[in-house]
């Protein structure tokens, strides 16, 4: 959530970014019930001064009948105070929670994903001499993809993925592994694209498919309506992605300044509701209710969290770019970024059968507005604490990138071509 004292040094900012973004908070009466907050705790505050000093002057003998009597009355009026205070701080919350993050300086201003802007291309398409196929026709031509079968056990949108395909999955998880973890690629991609934050691998992890409410509230990413699946009978949702349940990792703790940056390579079957995309993306496994997922997040100081969010990025276009797929990197527009976002790039990589290009990667930056909630802090050398910066980018979704190399790797026989980068962790295979 926002700073609410950034909030009250800057209402009329916070409103207009907050309509930049597509959210529609009431400033004005959120400071209101911030005075009546602050009112009542300071009424509390002095009340419980009076009934110390009460308890102070009969500590050593019996009370008076006029103690007895102001001593009653203290009680009934703090009592009273607490529903209150209990009534407001509900109120301010909810308001408060209802505040989406400040974009930052430069991110393009609009109204939908359609004022979204192309940063940069990379790669060139290939010309076939022939009519490039879907992935799913190649899937079924191939049996590498099965919904039907999977339909009658699980419902829509689900699959079973079989045979090389399968292998191909593993090999992509393989090649991520290989170069995340090592600290050279990294220091590389720094360089290379001039920032400055220490060359520090990414540590591997499988976090839990499982989140209670309170940890994924928390984190500003719980979709109840359109996107998360709840357990019937707990209070616990299925991982929507792995950063969700890795964001919150260290829930309501101080972390060393010398851990700092913590990077983590997260992989995790994930799940999707998918509500309002009925009729979009039926065919194939472009857009799944469950999918495999690399999910890249960082813990870093305020000074870097910027610069990782760069290096982020330059991760992402590396992984695509040793795949040779071609791709835009596009700046989301406000309106796109989302709640908890203070800047936030896709990549849309190119799809032949289907003729356009499709969402496989995303990066957010979220600045301490995640950490402020979760209570995700660190302290400095001379002792000061301060709230952490967060930022989590897809890797590879495994699914979605199998399709842009499914499509863009065909042959006219429905042979696909393995990536050169990957054929080393298929045994040597050059085509499935």
């Amino acid at each position: 959530m926002l700073d609410l004292q950034f909030i009250r040094e800057n209402p009329d900012l916070v409103s207009k970014k907050s309509k930049d973004k597509g959210y529609e908070v009431d400033i004005p009466e959120l400071l209101k019930l911030d005075r009546e907050y602050r009112g009542v705790v300071t009424k509390l505050d002095d009340l419980n001064r009076k009934r110390n000093e009460l308890s102070g002057r009969v500590k050593n003998g019996a009370p008076t009948a006029e103690e007895i009597a102001e001593g009653k009355k203290l009680k009934e009026e703090i009592n009273d105070l607490q529903d209150l205070y209990i009534e407001t701080e509900g109120k301010l919350g909810n308001l408060l929670y209802k505040v989406p993050n400040m974009y930052l300086d430069g991110v393009p201003i609009g109204a939908s994903e359609d004022e979204n802007k192309i940063a940069k291309e990379w790669g060139s398409k290939i010309e076939y001499d022939f009519k490039p196929k879907t992935h799913w026709e190649i899937g079924e031509q191939r049996d590498f993809i099965d919904k039907e079968r999977a339909a009658k056990i699980a419902g829509s949108r689900f699959a079973y993925i079989k045979g090389d395909l399968v292998s191909l999955q593993f090999a992509i998880i393989q090649f991520v592994m290989a170069n995340l973890t090592d600290s050279q690629v990294i220091e590389q991609l720094i360089k290379e694209n001039n920032l400055n934050v220490p060359a520090k691998a990414f540590t591997p992890i499988l976090p839990p498919a499982l989140v209670n409410t309170v940890a994924y509230e928390a984190t500003s990413r719980l979709n109840a309506e359109e996107q998360t699946y709840k357990l019937a009978d707990d209070e616990l949702w299925l991982n929507a992605s792995a950063e969700h349940s890795l964001c919150n990792m260290y829930l309501n703790e101080i972390i060393p300044a010398e851990l700092l940056p913590i990077r983590y390579l997260g992989y995790s079957t994930s799940f999707r509701r998918e509500a309002g995309t009925y009729g979009k993306d039926n065919d194939g496994i472009l857009r799944m209710h469950q999918f495999d997922k690399l999910e890249m997040e960082v813990f870093s100081t305020a000074e870097t969290g910027l610069q990782e969010h760069k290096l982020l990025i330059a991760i992402q276009e590396y992984l695509v770019q040793q795949l040779g797929l071609p791709y835009q990197l596009i700046e989301k527009c406000t309106a796109d970024i989302g709640k908890a976002n203070a800047s936030g790039f896709d990549i849309n990589t190119w799809m032949p059968g289907q003729g356009e290009y499709r969402e496989t990667h995303t990066a957010d930056y979220m600045t301490d507005y995640q950490a402020r909630r979760l209570k995700t802090r660190t302290r400095d050398g001379d002792g000061k604490v301060e709230l952490v910066h967060t930022n989590d980018a897809t890797a590879f979704a495994l699914g979605r990138i199998m399709v842009a190399i499914i499509e863009n790797n065909q042959t006219q026989d429905g042979h696909v071509i393995i990536p050169e980068v990957l054929r080393e962790f298929m045994g040597g295979k050059e085509q499935i």
